[in-house]
């Protein structure tokens, strides 16, 4: 099990969310929550190294607080002039796809906010990463006013129409607040790989 002596400093986070800034401030204000939450907790937060959206609230949230914040960030991305400049730690990456792996090797859990495709397809791709038996990382979906359940449901129609097994739900957990959020990863069901298609070696 994930307890909670595991959850310390040390204990790195990465999170998954929107970089848009015309967005509900319901979505913003749980985003500096949690970084509130991190900060306080001794959890480094891992993230794409945005400036905005809830990307940027969560990193300057987290930044106030005197948390920690490791930043990951495509070449192209810096060069356009989408990053943060005051971040603990970034790292260049040449590619999306080297930085999507790097931020799961850098971290021991997921969480995802709320977000558009760019959080979806993270969000896929790590589920999808557990379900191969490549990661066991626990994985939390932060479900700010409802966001989430539409996708839930999408869920539970590919588990209803057999083309995901009803196992497979044990692979995330859904919180309803920030506050439980820190409280799952302090005490998350540890996944067993076996229930995967190929249970591989981890990131």
């Amino acid at each position: 099990m994930w307890r909670r002596s595991d959850v310390n400093s040390g204990y790195s986070v990465v999170v998954y969310c929107a970089s848009s800034d015309l967005i509900r401030p319901a979505y913003s204000l749980a985003a500096v929550r949690l970084g509130e939450l991190f900060a306080r907790n001794g959890i480094t937060c891992v993230n794409g190294a945005g400036k905005q959206g809830l990307m940027g609230a969560l990193n300057d949230a987290v930044l106030r607080h005197g948390g920690k914040v490791k930043g990951i960030i495509p070449r192209f991305m810096v060069e356009a002039g989408w990053g943060h400049d005051q971040l603990s730690e970034v790292i260049v990456t040449e590619t999306i796809h080297e930085r999507k792996a790097l931020m799961a090797r850098s971290s021991d859990a997921v969480v995802a906010l709320p977000g558009g495709m760019g959080t979806l397809e993270e969000l896929a791709e790590i589920i999808t990463w557990k379900q191969l038996g490549l990661t066991r990382h626990p994985i939390i979906l932060l479900n700010t006013d409802h966001y989430f359940d539409p996708l839930l449901s999408f869920f539970e129609q590919m588990m209803a129409e057999r083309f995901m097994r009803d196992d497979y739900r044990e692979m995330w957990q859904v919180a309803a607040t920030p506050e439980e959020v820190i409280f799952m990863l302090q005490d998350f069901p540890e996944w067993d790989p076996s229930f995967g298609k190929y249970t591989g070696k981890e990131l």
